[in-house]
């Protein structure tokens, strides 16, 4: 928490208004982060203001517009491919944590019960979808070109023995069909969102 309070604290010092603070936070865990810190950062003289917001997009779209001062919500990998597609120069302040990402059954309790053919969903943006596949291989359902690529899709797919069918989903949107489906690779905030217990239901 305290690496947060300096890094906000610094965007503060540095914002048109330094007195005031506007973030940009996905609801679970970050915006309730922002929530806790927030008195803190008030002794510091910095009042700060949460902004929710349920996508990854606008969060990004909305500091790189300067109608927002900072966001907190992502990872060093997702923000370079977000400068890259979009054109922006978006800089991390400080690196905080990183949820990790979770698959997710309402059908099958274990990897191995799942059947030839199953239907997996993964995110659809370059990174998380990357985060998905790797996290398959690892668990030795599928084989990548390059096991430790980040930015694999599914044409870097080199074996899949259980021939899975992959749809790719907004990540937000991925609880949302976990019932319809065989296997979900669920970003943690979206599951905690959810009500899943990452520890005990991924």
């Amino acid at each position: 928490m305290k690496k947060l309070l300096v890094a906000f604290a610094a965007v503060a010092a540095f914002s048109a208004h330094a007195d005031t603070l506007t973030v940009a936070a996905t609801p679970v865990p970050h915006a309730e982060i922002l929530e806790f810190v927030k008195p803190a950062l008030a002794k510091e003289g910095v009042d700060l203001k949460v902004k929710v917001f349920t996508d990854y997009i606008q969060p990004n779209v909305q500091v790189a517009e300067k109608r927002l001062d900072a966001n907190f919500f992502q990872h060093q990998p997702y923000l370079d491919e977000f400068n890259k597609a979009k054109g922006t120069d978006l800089v991390a302040v400080a690196g905080v944590h990183l949820e990790p990402l979770g698959a997710y059954s309402s059908k099958y309790k274990a990897l191995t019960e799942l059947p030839g053919g199953a239907n997996v969903v993964i995110p659809n943006d370059a990174t998380n979808g990357g985060r998905a596949l790797l996290l398959l291989a690892k668990a030795g359902l599928i084989k990548l070109k390059d096991s430790n690529n980040i930015l694999s899709t599914v044409k870097d797919i080199t074996e899949n023995t259980k021939d899975l069918k992959f749809r790719e989903l907004e990540a937000a949107t991925i609880p949302r069909v976990l019932t319809q489906v065989d296997l979900a690779l669920i970003n943690t905030n979206y599951a905690l969102e959810a009500k899943l217990d990452p520890s005990k239901d991924a």
